[in-house]
């Protein structure tokens, strides 16, 4: 195997985990609090916070940071790279506390206001999230460090402990639903575990220990890697200065997305009890392989994509984006095919839902589920300009993709309600895709070709998602529901791997 994938691999056991938690901790919420208006209090609760953390220490600066501190580990050694690291996690901190406190002071505003997080709520449910925002700022503090880490240890080539921290975050969170949360003991195997009672509060203590959990596991890296903190910002210097002049595009780029989760929440506020908690969840179901391989693949790229710039290796480039974006569509069309088509039996059983509950949550899913492919594609895609320090590229793309699903969602959500909303966000994903790997083929003198890898995963998702659906239907009233979903589905995967098994191979060299 190539670096490249046992870095990608291991990427993947990790998140893996991490989606393994996440899916335990959404079963436990959903068997604790259901589709109800409680669970989406918490869920619109979150999106403010969410959105400081992925413009300032999270995906925004970690993608204009890595780059520019892969190029100074290459010129000027881990001394000059640590004084950079140190200058920009003091001013991220800085940042984040002067906007947690503006976003604590502003928050009724934000929830209550028309074209705010959640206008159609109840004035009582309204206060409820502005309460919950405001504890969540806390953990978006600890996060403007955390992330900031993360980044940096990734730009050392070091995966290990970046990919951990997530499986530390969700059993933060775990804690918070298990033993804060519930009013009565969970009884697990004859054990009664404690009970705090503290109700949705308690979850939102689970997020702030995560959080801290999440900073704490990746110190040791810091220490591995000889790091030396500094004061100041150095806002005169070079590196700082080249940070900062990517970061502004990429700061409105992610402001374009984390936009998106709050235009989401608000169609879906207006819709009935539990729509926002079952796009969450629907959200969640999607995120699981599009994370485990394609945001993999995407964050083992960008050091490896930058360094070939740094080398000027343009052949390198383009042959290592080709590979990754094969394997992608690969994977993903097939998968999403069988998962929306055998996950409804699995999905009902998990979260321990009625009838009508379970069918609203599966046909969230399945929107989602048709943006998969879109969604894998455009980690790599994005990931392909940072790595040439071109941020203004994907704004673009974002900006385009923002005003399409405010466009479409309008619409969408009016005639198709929640499974509206989800299949906006697939046709919005996926436009950006193609958008963005059409500008990319322009900048290469020889272009990525995908072309023959769409066409096989395109037959390979109608072959095995036709299995899985023949399955379940001739199984039903024969085999338990579970059961036969599971079957239904490794069946369908068998049949859809003969045709992709190229793409798949492909994978061990990245």
């Amino acid at each position: 195997m190539s670096k490249l994938t046992k870095i990608s691999l291991l990427l993947a056991v990790f998140l893996a985990l991490d989606k393994g938690l996440g899916i335990l901790r959404f079963i436990l919420i959903g068997r604790l609090f259901g589709l109800s208006a409680e669970m989406d209090v918490f869920n619109a609760a979150n999106n403010v916070p969410d959105l400081l953390f992925a413009l300032i220490s999270g995906g925004a600066l970690a993608m204009a940071f890595i780059p520019v501190l892969s190029e100074v580990l290459t010129k000027d050694g881990k001394d000059g790279a640590w004084k950079l690291f140190s200058r920009i996690a003091n001013l991220a901190f800085l940042v984040t506390a002067a906007a947690a406190v503006v976003v604590a002071i502003i928050a009724p505003v934000i929830v209550s206001s028309e074209i705010g997080i959640a206008p159609g709520f109840t004035p009582e449910q309204q206060a409820l999230v502005v309460e919950l925002m405001r504890m969540n700022l806390i953990g978006t503090l600890i996060f403007s460090l955390s992330g900031l880490v993360m980044a940096g240890l990734q730009a050392n080539q070091h995966f290990l402990l970046p990919a951990m921290a997530p499986a530390l975050y969700n059993i933060g969170q775990i804690f918070g639903i298990t033993i804060l949360a519930p009013s009565k003991g969970l009884t697990i195997g004859g054990l009664t575990l404690p009970a705090c009672g503290l109700g949705v509060q308690g979850m939102v203590y689970g997020v702030i220990i995560g959080a801290f959990l999440h900073l704490a596991i990746q110190i040791p890296g810091l220490k591995k890697y000889q790091f030396r903190w500094s004061f100041g910002l150095g806002l005169n210097d070079v590196s700082v200065r080249k940070v900062l002049k990517l970061l502004g595009p990429r700061l409105l780029t992610m402001l374009s997305v984390q936009l998106i989760f709050i235009v989401r929440d608000n169609l879906a506020s207006r819709l009935a009890e539990g729509s926002i908690t079952a796009l969450t969840y629907g959200w969640m179901i999607q995120q699981v392989p599009e994370t485990i391989i394609g945001t993999a693949i995407g964050i083992a790229l960008l050091p490896t994509l930058s360094e070939f710039v740094a080398r000027d290796e343009k052949e390198q480039f383009k042959a290592t984006i080709e590979k990754a974006e094969r394997v992608l569509l690969g994977l993903m069309l097939p998968i999403a095919g069988i998962l929306a088509l055998g996950l409804g039996p699995v999905v009902s059983f998990a979260f321990n839902l009625d009838p009508q509950a379970a069918d609203l949550l599966m046909w969230a899913t399945r929107g989602f589920l048709v943006g998969l492919a879109g969604h894998s594609i455009l980690e790599v895609a994005n990931r392909s300009f940072y790595a040439r320090q071109d941020a203004w590229t994907p704004l673009i793309g974002s900006t385009f993709n923002l005003v399409l699903y405010i466009v479409v969602g309008i619409v969408l959500f009016q005639i198709l309600g929640v499974a509206g909303i989800a299949l906006t966000d697939s046709l919005a994903f996926t436009t950006q895709a193609i958008l963005m790997m059409t500008l990319l083929n322009r900048k290469l003198t020889n272009p990525v070709s995908i072309g023959s890898a769409v066409l096989k995963g395109i037959l390979a998702l109608v072959l095995g998602g036709g299995v899985t659906f023949l399955v379940l239907s001739v199984s039903e009233g024969l085999i338990p529901g579970v059961p036969a979903s599971i079957l239904a589905m490794l069946l369908g995967a068998g049949a859809a791997l003969p045709i992709v098994w190229r793409e798949v191979r492909l994978l061990i060299r990245l």
